[in-house]
């Protein structure tokens, strides 16, 4: 399915339960289901996109997205656990 998106938008892709971000045509992630609250799963980065900082600007789009949205998120992603660990601002954001 092709997504009609400015470069660096934060996707929603409700059909594959996941946040996305394209970039130069791989597509990193944060999973997510909804079972029975909002829960982030996992997050990926492709290999051609590793040491770019772009699991940094997911997470921050991701939570970013929910703050705007007045949403929370169940987190058990463990480098989404680490990050929110390292910039406490998003705290009010997980639970």
């Amino acid at each position: 399915m092709e997504h009609k998106t400015a470069p660096m938008d934060l996707i929603n892709n409700e059909a594959e339960s996941r946040f996305e971000l394209v970039i130069d045509g791989h597509i990193a992630f944060v999973a997510y289901n909804k079972i029975p609250v909002l829960t982030l799963t996992h997050t990926e980065v492709p290999e051609a996109l590793g040491g770019k900082g772009i699991g940094k600007l997911l997470a921050e789009k991701v939570f970013t997205y929910l703050q705007t949205k007045g949403e929370k998120a169940r987190v058990v992603c463990p480098f989404l656990l680490a990050y929110i660990k390292r910039h406490p601002e998003w705290q009010s954001i997980a639970f």
